[in-house]
């Protein structure tokens, strides 16, 4: 399997040097850029498999950096760790919301970075590498592009198979309607927010079975979630 490819955004170059170092000895394929211009160009000529993102940097701020990435059908999967010397409960939340899907605050271990890049890499490897991927009762062959639950086959509709794969490779996390159109139906579809409603609906019936329970939560004000029941 070929090494991971990781992007580290970070202006203070004797931090991005050291974690560029620590990252390479495991085995990392690393890019570096201190810039969020040059950062969004990178990701879209070779997009990565993790993104390692500063808050405050040059050009284009962090936070807009992870928006745009998100927004961008390329990169609206790439998991992004952001980091900051941002310790407001406010700052953390808006990142988040934003789409990072970790958050670390400077000063920090980067033997705590790695150890949550480590965690992202072993969730997405699957998905990465065409095998089957497993949340709680529920595998996802990608190859043959079967599903099944407590070891019985599951007859999804292809929207409902990209959502749940959607689902299942991100594990835990909230998304928005508008990023589950995103990642499923792709930026710039004209389809509506209640549509991604009636598919949530259509799946949670699809992967029902008795004695069985929901595995996709309601996230009040915020959206939709899988998690491993």
């Amino acid at each position: 399997m070929p090494n991971a490819k990781l992007l580290l955004v970070e202006d203070d170059p004797a931090l991005s040097e050291l974690l560029e170092f620590r990252f390479e000895n495991e085995g990392y394929d690393v890019r570096t850029t201190p810039d969020g211009d040059e950062a969004l160009i990178l990701a879209e000529e070779d997009v990565p498999d993790l993104i390692i993102l500063d808050w405050m940097i040059e050009g284009t701020s962090g936070i807009e950096v992870c928006r745009r990435l998100r927004r961008a059908k390329a990169t609206a999967h790439v998991p992004i760790i952001m980091l900051t010397a941002r310790e407001a409960e406010d700052d953390r939340i808006r990142g988040l919301e934003t789409g990072a899907d970790d958050y670390l605050t400077k000063p920090f271990s980067p033997r705590e970075l790695l150890a949550r890049v480590a965690a992202v890499m072993r969730r997405i490897r699957p998905a990465l590498a065409g095998e089957s991927i497993e949340v709680g009762d529920i595998r996802l062959d990608p190859v043959a592009h079967k599903v099944e639950r407590c070891g019985k086959n599951l007859q999804l509709g292809p929207t409902e198979y990209r959502l749940l794969k959607f689902f299942m490779e991100s594990p835990g996390r909230v998304f928005s309607r508008n990023q589950l159109l995103d990642g499923v139906w792709g930026t710039g579809s004209d389809i509506e927010l209640r549509t991604v409603d009636v598919h949530i609906r259509r799946l949670r019936k699809a992967i029902q079975m008795d004695g069985t329970k929901d595995p996709i939560r309601t996230v009040r004000s915020a959206g939709y979630a899988m998690e491993g029941v």
